[in-house]
């Protein structure tokens, strides 16, 4: 969700005239802001006013000016009209955020002020509290008593307090505040912004992976999400009965015809389909997307062509596909309409990327979904295929890995589709990166659609035809790679490990891809390593990995991921996180010395956020 906003208004609202993907029903969750007072009048309470509600305007300024939503506007901040110094005061602020559609509370304060009168109450509302270090009044005092207190009433706050002291004068963020600030704003923000919404589960379990049995309770408790399932005949009726817009399917079949470039055909000859099949097989790709994108966030276009049921989607945030085997092994794959609908453009121009999971793996949706949310950015869905030695590398190739691959790499490849952003084609100083869809240009675009190929999809996969995104990813990518899972008797669990993209030569490439699916789109993955435990070797974190799909985000957002896991009670199961993991302050009551099994502990005692 999270970068400085540089959208101009007219980008904004050219996204806006084909709906946003995660625009929600109503507006954008705002960052409500609860500046508290020691509430004692006759010159105590009067000479704080202005310093404490100063302070709450640095932390608004602060957040709209580096933060902003997925349509690019800033993050919205609303303060309560009065400093709280009591609970007649609290009672009212929370009042104006049920109003103001607030999703995440602050409270920030320099003084003293009396703590279980003037918290924040909301059990499910995420919430910190920013104690300003300074010696002339005592809001470290204060951080720790209401901290007390959040941790005995089970109503956890993360405690933001500076390193160094300040003066009271003094107008700066400190850049340690700053970071826990905006890392906790871009957690909460994430979970506000699931909260009511709906995945879509467009079929059902594909070819028995565990993620794609999807589980509404852990929707519903834990992500205060809906599940709303439509069979795969759906989108079968739509495309023979005509429940699409064809003027938009004649619009993006003249696109693919110019920018989809054709790539190879590995199947056997008397398996490989004519000119004729393969351009209807097109249309039904393309019309795929069209209805995928129709039944996750409806169409007002359908409105008008008389379908006004269909219009209106299932205002859902994240989705996917079952496709194998009860759709593929009849009708072209969903390859086209997973790879169009995670990029960050398509026949209209850029626009807002979705989260749709191949093979419906709702539990690689979520990691999608968070990793969507906390960037701005697009997502890769890749299976977790092959770890690839050194030792291995060298046998196979004659290559000797070096670099960041030095001590191997993970061959992430999905079967068929995954973002094109994840190609890198596009740039930001220079350098291959993920851009926010209000960044995305022509040229990106261009770019990006010379770097694929859209081959045959092979014939033994997927008997219905269809065609996969052909693509490698640039090196020197950071990204974080993520997985949720559920363990029966714990609940579920995540796993975030961060590294960067590795480019092999190219004669290297091929060997080491020909022996999978060359059709399919590559990452190669080198991970950040740490001194013991599975994370100090590249084997030990692919035999660790929870399942056989994971979720590449742009950037190294680790600690993002394991705020926003903390807010929804989701332990981190494994990670490469370098520093102090950022959590609600009442984690370390758990036990300090141990911050894993603390993690563990203290989100089974509080359980699942919506429970």
């Amino acid at each position: 969700m999270f970068a400085k906003s540089t959208a101009k208004n007219a980008a904004i609202a050219s996204t806006a005239s084909t709906g946003d993907a995660l625009a929600p029903l109503r507006p954008f969750p705002a960052v409500g802001i609860r500046p508290t007072i020691d509430g004692r009048r006759d010159g105590v309470r009067e000479s704080l006013e202005g310093q404490v509600l100063g302070m709450a305007q640095l932390a608004a300024e602060l957040i709209s000016s580096k933060l902003c939503y997925p349509d690019g506007s800033p993050v919205r901040c609303i303060i309560a009209d009065s400093c709280i110094g009591g609970a007649a005061e609290s009672a009212a602020c929370a009042r104006k955020f049920a109003q103001e559609g607030v999703g995440v509370s602050l409270t920030v304060t320099p003084c003293w002020c009396y703590g279980s009168e003037t918290m924040d109450l909301d059990p499910t509302m995420p919430k910190a509290v920013w104690g300003f270090n300074g010696t002339e009044r005592p809001g470290a005092v204060y951080l720790a008593a209401v901290l007390a207190a959040h941790a005995q009433k089970g109503v956890p706050a993360f405690g933001i307090y500076g390193q160094d002291v300040q003066d009271a004068g003094d107008k700066d963020i400190p850049a340690d505040v700053e970071t826990k600030l905006l890392t906790f704003v871009r957690a909460g923000l994430v979970v506000a912004q699931m909260k009511g919404r709906s995945y879509l589960s467009v079929g059902g379990t594909s070819m028995g992976i565990a993620g794609s049995i999807v589980n509404h309770d852990f929707f519903q408790k834990f992500l205060g999400m809906r599940v709303e399932s439509v069979d795969m005949i759906e989108v079968l009726r739509r495309i023979e009965r005509g429940v699409v817009d064809g003027d938009e399917t004649a619009k993006a079949l003249a696109w693919v015809e110019k920018h989809c470039l054709p790539g190879k055909d590995v199947n056997p000859p008397k398996r490989q389909h004519s000119p004729e099949q393969r351009a209807k097989e097109w249309k039904i790709c393309v019309q795929m997307t069209q209805i995928i994108r129709d039944l996750m966030v409806g169409n007002p276009r359908l409105a008008e062509l008389g379908f006004g049921e269909e219009a209106l989607g299932h205002d859902a945030i994240a989705g996917g596909f079952q496709g194998q085997r009860h759709w593929t092994d009849h009708l072209p794959n969903g390859d086209f309409a997973e790879a169009m609908l995670n990029t960050s453009f398509d026949w209209n121009g850029p626009r807002s990327p979705y989260v749709v999971a191949t093979e419906n793996d709702s539990l690689n949706a979520v990691p999608m979904l968070f990793g969507r949310l906390l960037t701005n950015t697009a997502q890769i869905f890749a299976d977790v295929r092959t770890y690839w030695s050194p030792a291995a590398v060298k046998r196979v190739t004659g290559h000797k890995l070096a670099g960041a691959a030095k001590d191997g790499i993970i061959h992430l490849i999905n079967s068929g589709p995954a973002a094109l952003d994840g190609i890198g084609a596009m740039t930001v100083k220079g350098k291959p990166a993920f851009k926010h869809h209000w960044e995305v240009t022509d040229k990106d675009i261009s770019a990006t659609m010379k770097s694929v190929t859209w081959c045959p999809s092979v014939d033994e996969y997927f008997r219905g035809g269809g065609y996969s995104s052909c693509y490698k990813t640039l090196g020197g990518i950071p990204v974080t790679m993520t997985r949720v899972s559920l363990v029966d008797g714990l609940g579920p669990i995540i796993q975030i490990i961060e590294g960067v993209t590795v480019e092999l030569p190219g004669k290297v490439h091929d060997v080491l891809d020909n022996r999978t699916n060359s059709t399919w789109p590559t990452t190669w993955f080198a991970p950040r390593l740490t001194a013991s435990g599975p994370t100090s070797t590249v084997y030990g974190i692919m035999a660790g990995w929870s399942a056989n799909h994971c979720a590449l985000t742009f950037g190294h957002v680790g600690a993002d991921f394991a705020a926003l896991a903390a807010l929804l009670r989701i332990p981190v199961a494994m990670h490469n996180l370098q520093g102090e993991v950022f959590r609600p302050a009442s984690w370390g009551l758990f036990g300090a010395g141990e911050p894993q099994g603390a993690d563990y502990r203290a989100c089974a005692a509080y359980g699942p956020l919506y429970a």
